[in-house]
């Protein structure tokens, strides 16, 4: 019993079941009464609603439904009806696809809304010739997708925390392997390099924020414009719990090489690895009461760990040796940083007790509620489609791009007179990207899974020729589809192939589609190449400079929220939220970007280890930022305010000139202009200054000891010299 639950918990099982269910609702009844020819357009009907379907509360999922039912008649009646005129068919191809993309400006419902009512128009063309009723197709079509959508929302009234579960779930899994990267830094030898630790726990960090976010988003949908309240509550204070752990982990106290250096004949770097390992498996073991909707029950393995560790760092320090005082002292920080990791871990079957800090003991400190970005009403939504009607806009260079293609692609299949050639339609709109790396991830992927289902398929239809068994092997075949699209595509193109054959051969043209599939998926990728690389291409490279630009941008917002809050105390609330998820977002988005650019052609690619460089000192100064926060508490001492005042104000201007050089290029930073007494103040503080102080004015000076790498960098990629660093920090 237990193990049933654990698999009907499981995210990718539980959508399987529901893709089964509906796939047997459709093929049961239409093979009972010998309706075998409805059977395609029906499950194709289930597809396209499954692959527009998006999360929301109930009210919210009435109404996607009725506007993905008002765009998937639209698309489906005006093939119907412009298809026996091929000049006007083109036009309303273009124009639809066009302002179909162009929806998703609005928002990802949106989104994907526009992409099911472009698939639900080309499946309308792949059967068109096979009934007399023009009406007859489209109302299959419509009657599938309302089949599944049916399933869906008694699913949502059943279960209708699922999602933020197992959204919730989720981030605390990143958390863990989060965890994991950072500990192997703590790894005592010496001459360590963390550039390579780095640029890994980079991705990782990118991994975690997308699970926030994504997890963000199910909780939004359940709100109120941003106000969260009944059910959903208790899972908002644990999102709220696991951005603070987030904050803390993704925190750095000290060079990481420099503390391999100072303890490399102890076990205390040791002893901090074996903490965070453990803490990695409490999140591991939260994320599995999540998803299966348990009770976690803290069992404090971890406080062993933690008083081991602390009795090291303690017979550390009553060795008195004057070379560990300093580096000592950021270890304690460290330390005080991963009790506090713990604290939150033990909260998490009470999140309500992590609101009450010792720095606030009331919610007057902290605002509970969501930035909320969704546009609301309709002046908001053509405000955001107006905002991206111009060739800068990534989504309209998309929208303009599908739009030649698909129709290039109508007037190949006219040209060549391909009966069954909207395939390369078909093809082309799954494979055709926003960007390069993208595409050419999908070409591959497809072509392959699209061989290999043909391979397997014209065995399995000589095999196995009874009706029967082939609409199990269709069944099946779909389900299977649904369950790799997000993590295997070529897996789940295979499987899609597969459905197509057993689809056709109940229309008694299974083995005729063999040839044609795979060429028109041939002529697809083809097309989607070459659109993303003639037409209004967007590579990585060129705009490379402007993503590392934001990324500055977004940490100096981050520390300017950090600094306001020593002089009024810590307050979670919205701006500073805000401030901190955009930094790490924009983190996320650099290492996304430079990862595309490196699947570009060798002409396009500019600066790699300059590049990588970079994003290993901007994630290094997100850290270091990070600890700031994590420690943030109000101090009242004026004189001790001036001095942070005085290097936030340096450090900010040093910030704005690089983002602004980074932005528009425009000449070399003078590398002279930085303060060097500014950086002696940084680098020393007196004895009796309390522990917080010290912590401060380390950090600043950490992020100020990086300015001029990154201003040798900037002046760099202004000149766009392919010069390799060969220092690494």
């Amino acid at each position: 019993m237990q193990q049933l639950r654990h698999y009907w918990s499981d995210k990718t099982v539980n959508y399987c079941i529901r893709i089964l269910i509906a796939l047997l609702g459709v093929v049961l009844p239409c093979w009972y009464y010998g309706y075998t020819t409805e059977i395609t357009s029906l499950i194709l009907g289930i597809i396209a609603a499954a692959l527009a379907e998006t999360d929301d509360n109930f009210m919210g999922r009435i109404r996607a439904l009725i506007l993905t039912f008002i765009c998937f008649a639209i698309a489906s009646f005006s093939i119907e009806i412009l298809f026996p005129y091929p000049p006007l068919f083109a036009i309303g191809l273009f124009t639809s696809t066009f302002g179909f993309i162009m929806l998703g400006a609005i928002g990802p419902r949106y989104a994907s809304i526009a992409f099911g009512s472009l698939l639900i128009a080309i499946y309308t063309m792949l059967g068109y010739h096979l009934y007399d009723n023009i009406l007859y197709q489209p109302a299959l079509l419509l009657a599938g997708a309302a089949w599944y959508y049916l399933l869906s929302m008694l699913w949502q009234i059943f279960w209708p925390m699922q999602p933020v579960q197992q959204g919730l779930a989720n981030v605390f899994e990143e958390l863990a392997n989060y965890l994991e990267a950072k500990s192997s830094l703590f790894h005592p030898i010496s001459g360590l390099t963390p550039q390579p630790y780095r640029i890994l726990e980079s991705k990782l960090n990118s991994t975690t924020v997308n699970a926030l976010n994504q997890a963000k988003s199910t909780l939004l949908s359940r709100s109120k414009r941003g106000h969260v309240d009944g059910p959903s509550d208790r899972y908002l204070q644990l999102y709220f719990l696991a951005q603070d752990i987030h904050e803390r982990i993704s925190s750095t106290h000290y060079r990481y090489q420099d503390l391999a250096e100072h303890f490399s004949r102890s076990d205390v770097l040791f002893r901090f690895k074996h903490l965070m390992l453990t803490q990695a498996n409490a999140c591991r073991d939260i994320s599995e009461a999540l998803e299966s909707g348990k009770q976690y029950k803290y069992d404090g393995d971890s406080i062993l760990a933690l008083d081991e560790l602390q009795a090291s760092m303690q017979y550390l320090k009553d060795q008195n040796k004057p070379e560990w005082r300093y580096p000592l002292s950021q270890l304690f920080y460290l330390f005080n940083n991963m009790v506090t990791v713990e604290k939150q871990l033990s909260n998490v079957s009470n999140p309500d007790a992590s609101k009450f800090t010792p720095e606030n003991t009331s919610d007057e400190a902290n605002d509970y509620s969501l930035h909320d970005t969704t546009a609301h009403t309709p002046k908001v939504m053509w405000q955001r489609i107006r905002n991206n009607l111009h060739r800068d806009s990534m989504l309209f260079r998309h929208a303009l791009r599908m739009s030649i293609v698909l129709t290039v692609g109508y007037g190949v299949i006219q040209g060549l007179g391909l009966e069954r050639g909207y395939w390369i339609m078909l093809t082309s709109l799954f494979v055709c990207q926003p960007n390069f790396s993208a595409t050419r991830q999908k070409l591959t992927a497809r072509v392959i899974g699209t061989i290999a289902g043909l391979l397997v398929g014209v065995p399995l239809l000589t095999l196995f020729p009874s009706q029967e068994s082939q609409l199990v092997f269709l069944v099946i075949s779909g389900t299977l589809f649904f369950a790799f699209r997000m993590n295997n595509y070529g897996s789940a193109t295979a499987f899609i192939t597969l459905l197509v054959l057993f689809c056709f051969n109940q229309l008694g043209e299974g083995y005729a589609v063999i040839l044609p599939r795979l060429a028109d998926t041939l002529i697809g990728c083809g097309l989607a190449v070459f659109a993303v690389r003639y037409i209004l291409p967007d590579w990585e490279a060129k705009k490379l400079h402007r993503v590392m630009s934001e990324a500055i941008q977004a940490n100096k917002n981050y520390l300017g929220q950090i600094i306001a809050q020593y002089r009024v105390g810590k307050r979670d609330d919205v701006n500073y939220r805000l401030a901190r998820r955009t930094a790490h977002t924009m983190d996320s988005t650099l290492s996304t970007t430079i990862s595309n650019m490196l699947a570009e052609p060798d002409k396009y690619k500019k600066a790699i280890d300059e590049s990588f460089r970079f994003l290993t000192l901007n994630h290094a100064m997100l850290s270091y930022i990070s600890a700031l926060g994590a420690h943030r508490k109000r101090i009242d001492d004026k004189e001790t305010h001036r001095l942070i005042l005085e290097a936030h104000k340096g450090i900010h201007e040093s910030l704005e000139q690089l983002e602004q050089q980074l932005y528009y290029q425009n000449g070399d930073i003078n590398l002279d202009t930085f303060n060097s007494e500014l950086d002696k103040k940084l680098s020393e503080w007196r004895e009796g200054d309390e522990e917080a102080v010290r912590l401060i004015l380390q950090q600043l000076h950490l992020i100020y000891r990086m300015l001029p790498e990154m201003y040798s960098l900037a002046n760099k990629f202004s000149v766009r010299l392919p010069t390799t660093v060969a220092s690494v920090d």
